[in-house]
This record gives structure tokens, C-alpha cells and sequence, in this order.
């Protein structure tokens, strides 16, 4: 087995004649553990860290012995100042372990050896957090709340409210300050201290806490340039800034919304309620959640799919979009799966559940994407590292602005203090932290109702950098279905009725499609087989009634040294139509010849074409010969088609391909494909749709087996990182503006804070454009 470095297992049915394997990609492993930004608007819901992220922090302990796992929701976490608080005091805990942050969802998951949470909850509400226990191995109470998710992420009346009047306050200060002349009369006070307790209480809250921890946040920032602005005198403008300083983090609350929601938004295609047969034989409706696996489950027509399960009674067709991306419908039958949240477009049909509704294919798939937001996107590392340093560049650069003009130069303390103030808000690197995040989970949530789980940002970054994709043949370009053609006795006097039983009872030990066509010949009964041993890339082989049998492919009948000029003709022969040859021996001669054929799938002449145009060289990888492989390249329009290949025969043509051209992907699975695949950049997956394995562990899954999804997702792929550059560009570009402006005297500070929503709401929502949909095809 070659191990995957991701911990990946891609187990599918592939070129020759076993399957299973786990792969390792040689990129290094984006679980990035890096530290998120040091600074942001702590109220503003955004996320440096994408959702998910794992954070080892240098000063988190590693745990001797069994550790217990503790899932938090926090109400107040959405954004990296209250992760980087929240890191800090809880890293240095004793029993405290490794700590996982999924911002968007605001979960917090702790490894801990405490005999009880009751510490960890302390602490977090110390730091006013609001937590409440999700799920704990030890006890789920501990003095936290039950969350209610929603409700946190809804905006009370009573906010805007308190919003309202608290604006009105400060332009009723900014007001009387303007006819009175007088910006320190008790009218402008009284006025500006209500727009500030009304607007601001939450914030300067928060700068108090981040103090009292020694944390250089936006929370202290902003807190201590309202503090400033009062001490100037500047009184009705300290209370615009912290007015509009709470405006910008209720917007960029409601505009993340939408990012949540995308993902959200899958689930709410399941139905809640399911239509069960009791005991009695009655049918009745029950909560989706409640029907047990193997209970009977009756759907309309028109109506949602419930549950996951296998039809057990009547015909239909299903729209199986919210799965597979695909509104075209399916026939199902008796023995055919269907998928919670897919639609019965015509007959009524009964189905016996095979999962509950929180394991459903549709949940495991909204989990995946809710997980992936923690793979670090290159892009996301780049802009934690630039925030890092960006904020305490910008304070050291505004305590030099107030204090060397006029302990230098004599200058006039108070303009310079007001630039410095004007620097401090402009330090708030809240655009630049949410511009990637808000982009790669509107790309993953995408790419997901396509039909395209892409299991991290880096793979959704790094999709556009391919430019090589090696496909397998069989269940990828193929349908994997091979049906035998032509059964041939190469033995006159043999009884061919009982070498095809033999071969047949080897075929049946063996899972590869090219095994199953042949085991699965009517009226031919299988013999119990001994010693049964796979050959990697040749057949398989194992004793019948004592006596030594292979069955196995061209390569493995030349390695025998049974192919004679007579029998290389005859195979030849075959495998120019594209047939697949399987032959049967015994001693040291073949008796049997099976030749089965494959068929093309209709969308894959035009997949391969597709990645041509995005300027992808296309390569066929198959342990069938290279005759069949030629033929099936000839009907697809790959120009690179390669036979016989083994284990490390497919590795060796990776990295032939990643010395050429960079970046490789590879679609396939078998244990054949194992070692190509770990040597890839980005293993794909076919028909992933209800697959645990598939779900669990390929880098990009594919939920149907249309091959055209790979070239939409490398386009998604180049969508997300122009948008990706376009915000960095934005947020930068404003930054870089309004700098230069404050040093110039020529900005204050409502306008810096105006500035920096702008920005903030600016990426958000050009971010938000991929939650549109995958970009048409060419």
C-alpha cells in the first residue's frame, strides 16, 4: 500500500484485477498550523483562518494517553481576534491539548485530559464569549448553554434598535457642535457619551478585555481612538466612529450570512419529515431524524427523497441535482440506491434506509465542505503572514507620528495626535483577512451543488495550476462494465463448458470489472478456489481440486512464458477491436480465451476535449494492453494512450509528466493506481456519490461519473483565484490610499472608518460571486 500523505484511501475498481489502496500526495500537507492574523474587527464577522482550520500552536501540549474531545459553539468568535484570544488563554491551561477553530460556523473543538469541562467554559466566558456545549465525551452541561445556532447568527430588533438611536445621538452632538461652535459644550458631551453607550458599550468591552490579556486587537485599537478623539475634545466625532464602527460589523455580518448559508442551503433540501411503515403495516409520518435504518419508507411522486436507501418496491426516475450537480433524471428501480434531498420526478416508490438523516450522502457531503474550509489555501497564507506584521507596523508608525513632530521638530501636539488616532483605525486589516476566506467557501459551496466536492481551499487554488491530468481507463473513461464478447477454447479436445466454470470460479474471487464480466455468466456455477492469491497488474491465481490455475491478462500468459506465435496472433487480433483478453491456464499451457469489451462514456470525448482547450495534456493509463488502450484513445481523442502499465509503471509516467509540465492530477483508484496516485498533486474520484471511502478521503470527488466536471472545476479554480487577487488588490489598494492620506492631513477619522467598511464589504461581496455557480462550459 502506498501510503497518502493526506491520510487519503481511494478504493474504487480499476485496471487489473484487485483494488483498495490509499495514496499519498508528494506536495507538502496544507493543514497549515500557522497562527491566524494578529488583528481584525473583532465584532466584524469575518474569518482569517478559514473555517475548520486546525491551529497546533507551538505553546499547545502534546497529550500522553487517552484524550477527551469537547465541541464548543461560541456566539462571539467570528473573527481572529477572538480565536487569538480565546488561543492564548486556553494553550497555557494544563489538560488543554490541540485546538481546532471553524470561524464560519463559529465551533470550537478541544482536545483535553480534564476530569471535567468546567474550566475550559469558565474561561471562555471570561472572555465573554458565550459558549455552549455542542458535544462532549465527559459531561455535555458543564454551566454552558445549549446553542442555538441560528438564533446567534440572527441580528436582534433590538441591536438596530439601540443602533438607531445611538446614530442619532451622535449626529444630533455633531450637530449642536456645528451651530454652537463649541465642540465641548455639556449639550455635545452629554449627547456624544449617549451615542457611545448606546453604540459603542460592546466594543470598548472588548478593547478592556484584550488589554487586560495583553492582546493588540482592533477591539483596543478602535477603543483607544474613540478614548483619544475624547481627550482632544473631538467629542461628537468619537461618537460617529464608534456609531459607524458597529454599522460596518452588523453589515459584514448579514453579508457573511450569505457564505454560511451557501453551505447551509444543501441541507435544506431534505426533507424533515418521512413517511415510515409501523409495525401494523400502516404507513405514518414521522420526524426524518427518528426513522431508524432498515425501517420502510414510502415517497410520492413530486416528493423529496427522505432518507438515503435502496428502492425495495416500484420504478421511477429521480432528480438527482442536489447530489450529483446533474438535473438530468435517473431511472431507479428495485435494488437501485437513491440519495436524501434528490427528487422522485414520476412513480411511487418504497426504499429501505440505509442511514440516518445525520449520515446521509448529502450530510457527509455538507460536512466535507464545512472541514475542507480548514485546508489553508496558499493565498491564505500569504495574507496571515502579511497581517502578522501589517498592524504593528501601522502602531509603531502612528506613536512615531504623534510623538517625533513635536518632540523634534516643536510642532503642534494636537494635529499630530489626530493623525496618529486616524492611523490606528486605519490599522484594521479586516478587508484583507476576510477577502480569501469568503472567496474559497463561496467556491467550495459552488462547487458542491455542481455536483464537485473539492476537499480543501488548497485544492480549489492549486486546480488551476494543472496542467497535466492522467486518466485510468476502466470506470473512469470506460463505464467500468465490461460484458464478455467471445469465449475461446484453445484446447480442441477440452470440454469448454467446464474451463469457462473454472475460469468463472476465479473471476468471482475477484472484484476488478474485467473479473466481474466474467463471473457473471449465467448458468455457470462457481467451484470452491484454495491458495487464492491477486496479481497486481496481471489477474489472479489459485487451486481448484488440487490443481494450479492462473487467470490473468496478456502480460501475465508472457511472464508464464505460455504465449506462443500461434496465441500472440490470436490475442492481437482481439485486442485491435478494443477487447480486453483474459486467459485461463493450467500447468504450463493456456486452455481458455475470454475476451470482453468495454464501452466509451458518451461524455468523455468531449471532457478531454475540453481539457485540451484549458491547455491540459490529456494521458491514458491502463494495465490492459496497449492495443485496447489505442483503441479506447482513438474514440476519445487522448493522443497519449498507454498500456500495460503496472503499479510503478503509472508513477514513473506522474513524474515524467511533473518534470514536463508542474502539476498533475490523476483520476483513478485500484491498487494499481496507488503509487501515481500519491506521486500527484490532486487525486480525483468518479462516482463518489455514496461511497463513505470516496467522501471521506479523495482531494476532489466527483458525485456522478461525468468527466466534464474536472474541466469546470479548473475553471472555478481560475475564477476563484482572479477574485482572490482582485480583493488582495482592493484591500491594499485602499489601505495604501487612506495611509497616505492621514499622513497628509487630508482624512479624519468617520472617513477612515468609512473607508475601511467600504473595503470590508467590497470583498465580501465579490467573493460572494462564486457562490453563483461553476463557470459555464466552453
Amino acid at each position: 500500500m502506498a501510503e497518502h500523505k493526506h491520510g487519503h484511501t481511494h478504493n474504487h475498481d480499476h485496471d487489473h484485477h484487485d483494488q483498495g489502496h490509499s495514496h499519498a500526495h508528494d506536495h507538502p500537507s496544507e493543514h497549515s498550523r500557522a497562527a491566524p492574523a494578529a488583528g481584525c474587527c473583532s465584532g466584524h464577522a469575518c474569518a482569517g483562518t478559514p473555517a475548520g482550520a486546525p491551529l497546533a500552536m507551538p505553546q499547545a501540549r502534546r497529550l500522553s494517553g487517552q484524550a477527551e474531545q469537547a465541541v464548543f459553539f461560541i456566539q462571539k468568535m467570528d473573527c481572529p481576534t477572538e480565536e487569538k484570544l480565546i488561543r492564548e488563554r486556553l494553550a497555557h491551561m494544563d489538560g488543554v491539548g490541540a485546538l481546532e477553530f471553524n470561524l464560519i460556523q463559529r465551533e470550537l473543538t478541544v482536545q483535553h485530559q480534564l476530569p471535567s469541562i468546567a474550566p475550559i467554559v469558565a474561561t471562555l466566558k471570561a472572555l465573554d464569549m458565550l459558549p455552549a456545549v455542542k458535544s462532549d465525551s465527559l459531561d455535555a452541561a458543564a454551566g454552558a448553554d445549549a446553542p442555538d445556532q441560528a438564533a446567534a447568527y440572527r441580528i436582534p430588533a433590538r441591536r438596530w434598535i439601540m443602533l438607531g438611536l445611538a446614530g442619532l445621538a451622535a449626529l444630533a452632538s455633531e450637530l449642536v457642535a456645528w451651530t454652537s461652535g463649541d465642540e465641548r459644550s455639556l449639550p455635545v458631551i452629554a449627547l456624544a457619551l449617549l451615542g457611545i453607550a448606546l453604540g459603542g458599550l460592546g466594543t470598548l468591552k472588548k478593547g478592556w478585555i484584550a488589554l487586560r490579556n495583553f492582546s493588540l486587537n482592533m477591539n483596543f485599537l478602535m477603543s483607544l481612538a474613540v478614548i483619544g478623539a475624547a481627550v482632544i475634545g473631538q467629542w461628537p466625532e468619537a461618537a460617529v466612529v464608534i456609531v459607524l464602527f458597529t454599522l460596518a460589523e452588523m453589515i459584514e455580518a448579514l453579508s457573511l450570512d450569505r457564505a454560511r448559508n451557501a453551505i447551509a442551503g444543501l441541507m435544506a433540501m431534505t426533507p424533515d419529515v418521512a413517511t415510515v411503515r409501523g409495525a401494523d403495516g400502516a404507513w405514518r409520518s414521522m420526524a426524518a431524524r427518528e426513522v431508524a435504518i432498515d425501517a420502510l419508507v414510502r415517497v410520492a411522486p413530486g416528493e423529496r427523497v427522505p432518507l438515503d436507501g435502496v428502492v425495495t418496491s416500484g420504478s421511477t426516475s429521480i432528480n438527482q441535482a442536489p447530489i450529483t450537480g446533474e438535473s438530468i433524471p435517473v431511472a431507479k428501480q428495485v435494488g437501485d440506491p437513491v440519495f436524501a434531498g434528490t427528487i422522485n420526478e414520476h412513480g411511487a416508490i418504497e426504499l429501505r434506509v440505509i442511514a440516518a438523516q445525520g449520515d446521509s450522502t448529502l450530510s457527509r457531503i455538507v460536512k466535507s465542505v464545512q472541514q475542507a474550509q480548514g485546508q489553508r489555501a496558499p493565498t491564505q497564507r500569504f495574507v496571515d503572514g502579511f497581517a502578522r506584521w501589517y498592524i504593528p507596523v501601522v502602531v509603531a508608525m502612528a506613536v512615531l507620528v504623534a510623538g517625533l513632530p513635536p518632540l523634534l521638530l516643536g510642532a503642534a501636539f494636537y494635529p499630530w495626535f489626530y493623525k496618529a488616532l486616524v492611523l490606528l483605525v486605519i490599522a484594521c486589516p479586516c478587508a484583507l483577512v476576510i477577502s480569501t476566506p469568503v472567496t474559497i467557501v463561496s467556491g467550495l459551496a459552488a462547487a458542491a451543488r455542481h455536483g464537485i466536492l473539492i476537499k480543501g481551499g488548497v485544492y480549489l487554488e492549486q486546480g488551476r495550476k494543472l496542467r497535466a491530468l492522467a486518466l485510468d481507463k476502466t470506470g473512469t473513461i470506460t463505464f467500468g462494465k465490461p460484458v464478455v464478447t467471445d469465449v475461446v477454447s484453445l484446447d480442441a479436445a477440452a470440454d469448454q463448458d467446464a474451463l469457462l466454470r473454472l475460469a468463472v470460479s476465479l473471476a468471482a474471487r475477484s472484484d476488478h470489472p474485467v473479473s466481474r464480466a466474467i463471473a457473471a455468466q449465467e448458468g455457470v456455477a462457481a467451484q470452491e478456489v484454495d491458495a487464492f492469491e491477486a496479481l497486481a497488474g496481471r489477474g489472479v491465481k489459485g487451486r481448484i481440486d488440487d490443481e494450479l490455475y492462473y487467470l490473468g491478462n496478456h502480460r501475465l500468459v508472457h511472464e508464464l512464458g505460455m504465449c506462443s506465435p500461434e496465441l500472440e496472433a490470436r490475442l492481437q487480433a482481439f485486442e485491435k477491436q478494443g477487447k480486453t483478453t483474459t486467459l485461463l491456464c493450467r500447468g504450463a499451457r493456456p486452455e481458455l480465451l475470454v475476451a470482453v469489451a468495454d464501452t466509451v462514456r458518451p461524455t468523455s470525448r468531449a471532457a478531454v476535449a475540453e481539457l485540451q482547450r484549458l491547455g491540459v495534456n490529456v494521458v491514458m493509463l491502463t494495465g490492459d494492453n496497449a492495443h485496447t488502450a489505442q483503441a479506447i484513445a482513438a474514440q476519445t481523442g487522448i493522443a497519449d494512450a498507454r498500456g500495460d502499465q503496472l503499479p510503478d509503471d503509472k508513477k514513473r509516467v506522474i513524474e515524467e509528466l511533473a518534470a514536463r509540465h508542474g502539476q498533475v492530477g490523476m483520476v483513478g483508484d485500484g491498487i494499481n493506481d496507488a503509487p501515481a496516485l500519491a506521486r500527484a498533486q490532486i487525486g480525483f474520484a468518479m462516482g463518489a456519490a455514496g461511497t463513505d471511502t470516496a467522501l471521506e478521503t479523495a482531494d476532489v470527488a466527483l458525485m456522478d461519473d461525468d468527466l466534464r466536471k474536472i474541466p469546470d472545476f479548473i475553471r472555478l479554480s481560475r475564477k476563484a483565484h482572479a477574485v482572490l487577487v482582485q480583493n488582495i488588490t482592493i484591500a491594499l489598494g485602499i489601505k495604501a490610499v487612506f495611509l497616505a492620506l492621514a499622513l497628509a492631513g487630508m482624512s479624519s477619522l468617520w472617513m477612515a472608518v468609512f473607508a475601511d467598511m467600504g473595503a470590508s464589504l467590497i470583498v465580501v461581496f465579490n467573493g460572494l460571486r462564486l457562490v453563483r455557480g461553476v463557470p459555464a462550459r466552453g
